[in-house]
Parts: C-alpha cells; structure tokens; sequence
C-alpha cells in the first residue's frame, strides 16, 4: 500500500512467486462518491459517502485534470518521460479504502504517502464512483473466528 507504511499487497505478492514481467499492478483512486464497507472491524457493511479528496493528494490532482475517469500508464517508456520526471518531483498521498471506511479519521486512517510511477504500472481514476450493490446480504450462522475475519493471513 503506502510507500512509508512498509504493508505489502497482493500484486507485490505475484510478483514476487510470478516474476515482474508477468503481473501488472494497477492502483485505483476516486475524489468522491459512496463505497460499501463497515465503519469498524465486526460492523456491518453499509453505504458510506466518500469524502472528496484532499488538496495534497494523486486523487485531487487527478480530479482537478477535469478528466472524468482515465487510464495513466506509468510503464517505463510508455510515456513522455516529463511525466515521470515531474511525478518523482511529486510528494503526495494516495487513499487507500478497503473493507473499512473511517471517514472522520479519514488522513490517518486512509491516505499513505504514495509515488505512484514507483508502485504501480499504471494508474486508474474515476471521479465519482458508487457503491458496488450487492444481490443479498448473507450472514454465517455462526459468528466467524477472529483468525478468519481480520487481516492476519500475510
């Protein structure tokens, strides 16, 4: 995730058993609009509003392009190298929303000092996204383990 955070994700993982030239990482980034997630671990899912993003972040500047969604392809030689140059002059924060959205803790809980032509191959954005509606909620009849509920697998 973060640059600084020293968190792994999943496309480091494929990287590493697969090989670099066989998995792209793609990040994706939103200024506003609504998320499904619960407010806490063991909460419920709900729809929460995604607050627009902040002025020192790769969202905003994405947003303030007036670009409504776009692809940006960060592999090397796959762009004009000005634009590489000037994202490393960038110092950024990139947001992060998982299966957990804190919105009044929002900078410490989601955004992470990010560079993205360094973490990901390319970078997708829209400007409002909505919530991914599901067809039904199901519940196990039995509480889940700890173990198989919080991110502790890694």
């Amino acid at each position: 995730m973060g640059f600084h955070c020293s968190e792994i994700n999943i496309g480091q993982l494929c990287r590493q058993r697969l090989g670099p030239e066989n998995v792209s990482i793609i990040g994706c980034g939103t200024h506003t609009g609504t998320v499904a997630a619960a407010r806490e671990w063991d909460e419920d899912m709900e729809i929460i509003n995604v607050r627009p993003s902040r002025d020192d972040s790769w969202e905003r500047m994405a947003h303030d392009t007036g670009v409504e969604r776009f692809l940006l392809d960060l592999r090397r030689g796959h762009h004009d190298p000005g634009l590489r140059a000037a994202f490393s002059e960038e110092n950024r924060l990139q947001r992060f929303i998982g299966v957990i959205y804190k919105p009044k803790t929002e900078k410490s809980s989601h955004y992470s000092q990010a560079f993205l032509h360094k973490q990901f191959d390319g970078f997708i954005f829209f400007d409002h996204t909505e919530a991914v509606k599901s067809l039904e909620k199901i519940q196990p009849a039995t509480a889940l383990g700890r173990g198989e509920t919080y991110p502790f697998g890694l």
